[in-house]
């Protein structure tokens, strides 16, 4: 038993960096649902004999069953372990796209791709995450930001073969084959997950000085943490962030169309699909730069820096909007400027209620993004229908992240400062 638990304890999986990289591997596993889901849009319209906008609840689902559940799943994984639930997610998560190959009705797909779907993708979101900013007390907005980066990348390598198989073999044949194959990822990658010691700490390399000056001695039960103002001030910010943000990536398509951009080449390219391809690359750059940033500068000033590059960067596009090479290389900096919530946010949370609880308290936090996935579209067309133009919209996104930027430092960085002192 002495040399099974000694062999336990030197294994390669417990090296902290092999963590994030089963980590990532496990998110890039669950990115197809939500990132290719249009693809399959066209097919199952036609097989099922639905109009897009009853299509479109399954999607719905997805998003709400991944965020308004994640304390519930979060809870979870603190009680079960990583092992089990990512590996269960994963089933849920394939096995969604497996069962959604034989459903030959709209309700069938909403229980299947949306449900089962939407229930473990959030288990392995909210999971890894939890898992990251405990395995990572020094450098939890890099850990983090390339754990949420692999959730975004991941589609990047299954987009080309998935429309290339549906398109040659049929819809239900490539969700059938491409479910097996991620549940399969997920659920290998989940085998060597593992929960650090109870207040792991790096010997080997000390925390950044701004960063350490800013982390609790101790952690808060989300009981205990959602008595704090701290909490709400925090889920406040990352709604407005996640509002605007979304109110932006909802309708990058109709901008393009409006403001006659969409099918002007550029380098050989339409502009509108080029410009939706970089700016997947930025969304998911920027959530591993700004956490490697914040792990440096600390979170609230990186925060007022990256939101009020949101800020410019709209209305800078709102400017040059018509311009399509501009037009291309702004929309790309827009969503430089947003996607780093996904790795800002979790980073500031467990550093302000400790590690011990970090997935379940993020998955309280997380709920913030699905109040923007409901506000954000529905809020930007009212606007646009409303004020007639696109000008309000604009203003009311660079307002959002403005005075998003401006509470990370004053609010919240006085508020987390009294906190940290006495706790």
């Amino acid at each position: 038993m002495t040399v099974a638990v000694h062999a336990e304890r030197s294994a390669w999986y417990l090296n902290r960096w092999n963590q994030l990289i089963l980590g990532i591997i496990a998110m890039m596993a669950i990115s197809s649902p939500q990132y290719v889901w249009t693809l399959f849009t066209g097919p199952l319209n036609q097989k099922l004999g639905t109009t897009l906008a009853q299509l479109q609840w399954t999607f719905s689902l997805l998003i709400i069953l991944q965020t308004w559940l994640s304390p519930f799943q979060a809870y979870l994984v603190d009680r079960f372990g990583p092992r089990l639930l990512i590996a269960i997610g994963a089933l849920l998560s394939g096995g969604s796209w497996v069962l959604s190959a034989w459903v030959d009705n709209i309700w069938a797909l909403y229980f299947t791709y949306g449900v089962l779907g939407g229930f473990g993708t959030g288990i392995i979101y909210v999971g890894i995450i939890g898992l990251m900013v405990r395995w990572f007390p020094d450098r939890r907005g890099l850990a983090t930001g390339l754990a949420a980066a692999g959730y975004g990348f991941g589609a990047v390598f299954t987009s080309f073969p998935i429309d290339s198989m549906i398109k040659s073999s049929g819809y239900a044949h490539t969700l059938l084959v491409w479910g097996v194959i991620q549940g399969v990822i997920g659920i290998v990658a989940a085998q060597w997950l593992r929960t650090p010691p109870e207040n792991y700490q790096v010997t080997s390399a000390a925390p950044a000085q701004a960063i350490a000056k800013q982390q609790t001695k101790r952690s808060y039960s989300p009981l205990e943490m959602l008595k704090s103002p701290v909490f709400y001030l925090l889920f406040l910010m990352m709604s407005m962030m996640s509002t605007s943000g979304l109110m932006v990536v909802s309708n990058v398509g109709p901008f393009a169309k409006e403001f006659g951009v969409a099918d002007v080449l550029v380098l050989g390219m339409a502009a509108l699909p080029l410009s939706l391809t970089l700016s997947r690359i930025t969304n998911g750059l920027t959530r591993p730069f700004f956490g490697w940033i914040s792990d440096h500068i600390g979170r609230e000033s990186t925060m007022a820096l990256a939101f009020s590059l949101e800020a410019v960067a709209i209305l800078v596009l709102f400017a040059f909007i018509n311009q399509p090479a501009l037009f291309v290389v702004l929309t790309g900096l827009v969503f430089f400027g947003w996607g780093e919530i996904f790795s800002l946010f979790p980073s500031t949370l467990t550093d302000t209620f400790g590690p011990k609880y970090a997935a379940t308290n993020y998955g309280f936090l997380y709920i913030a993004q699905g109040v923007g996935s409901i506000f954000g579209g529905p809020a930007a067309a009212f606007l646009k229908q409303t004020a007639g133009s696109w000008t309000a919209v604009f203003v009311v996104v660079a307002a959002l992240d403005a005075l998003t930027a401006v509470l990370a430092i004053t609010a919240l960085r006085r508020m987390r400062q009294k906190q940290l002192a006495a706790g």
